[in-house]
């Protein structure tokens, strides 16, 4: 069964939505139906959130809350943030079909509050999905986001295209798909530095209108990165090779960490002055995460 969950960034709970959901008891009941299944994270107006469901995530299992003993957590695997945000309500109807049976909009209020954890319907939850990745989906954006037909394989070319397949089974295989995951996540983090290199700041557009700069994962997924803008930094492709192999890191003030004793001297000229910070995303929320440039200074240090 899918569900809703509904977040915010001043929120009590522990949450680390790539990974976690935190919840009371309260919500046991539902979130346990939800086990192996899929949800989409909704903002709340508290904290001036905007109402829209904007990522999706699959709930592995759920675990007592070590320390607290009415709280709990639902792991989350394969989450996606949208490339567009969904609004909750659009033309006067909402998402949820629980909320469309509500006869009086002023009952709407009542039903929301203290319900945190929704049960959704599968043709709500591929309706919102859907929506929030109508920019990586859209045929237009194929070549510039490349999910062209040269660029994927058969199987995703098929998903892309074909209409045969049901909505539901579309949207969960679009989810897992590592193509549509790799684009989805790349434009995020692109778009997010501006499609600028964070090392040498510089800007390359090719012919086609694409980027030159790719998404280089901070903390790798293969030992547990998420898929998320804090875990990544828009990189060209040669300072990507620097860091994926800690010849280059990050610092806890954002300036540049060089192994001199490695990195070849024609390649100082990329770097930014000594004392300067590297360039950063516009919106400090996207700003890459401590917790994860940490550890790659860890093995820059290590190296």
């Amino acid at each position: 069964m899918k569900a809703v969950l509904d977040t915010k960034p001043d929120s009590i709970y522990n949450d680390d939505i790539a990974y976690r959901y935190h919840f009371p008891s309260s919500y046991l009941t539902a979130l346990k139906q939800c086990i192996g299944d899929w949800i989409v994270y909704r903002r709340t107006r508290a904290g001036g959130g905007d109402m829209a469901y904007f990522a999706a995530g699959r709930v592995t299992h759920i675990d007592p809350d070590p320390d607290v003993s009415n709280l709990h957590y639902a792991y989350i695997k394969n989450f996606m943030l949208f490339d567009t945000p969904v609004p909750w309500t659009r033309d006067g109807r909402y998402a949820e079909s629980a909320l469309r049976e509500v006869q009086e909009p002023w009952q709407i209020g009542a039903r929301m509050r203290d319900n945190s954890v929704r049960l959704l319907e599968d043709r709500d939850f591929s309706e919102i999905v859907l929506l929030g990745l109508s920019r990586t989906l859209a045929k237009e954006n194929a070549i510039l986001l490349g999910l062209d037909d040269r660029s994927v394989d058969e199987q995703t070319n098929a998903l892309l295209r074909g209409d045969a397949v049901p909505a539901e089974r579309k949207v969960a295989q679009l989810l897992v798909n590592k193509k549509v995951r790799d684009a989805r996540f790349r434009d995020a983090v692109c778009t997010a530095y501006g499609n600028r290199c964070a090392v040498t700041r510089l800007q390359l557009i090719n012919g086609g209108g694409r980027a030159e700069v790719q998404a280089a994962h901070i903390l790798p997924v293969e030992h547990g990165g998420p898929d998320i803008i804090q875990n990544a930094i828009a990189l060209s492709a040669t300072a990507h090779w620097l860091f994926d192999r800690h010849l280059i890191s990050i610092g806890e003030d954002y300036r540049l960490l060089v192994s001199h004793n490695k990195v070849p001297s024609e390649f100082r000229n990329l770097f930014p002055a000594e004392g300067d910070q590297i360039h950063l995303p516009n919106e400090k929320l996207h700003w890459p995460s401590q917790k994860y440039l940490e550890q790659h200074r860890e093995r820059f240090a290590a190296g």
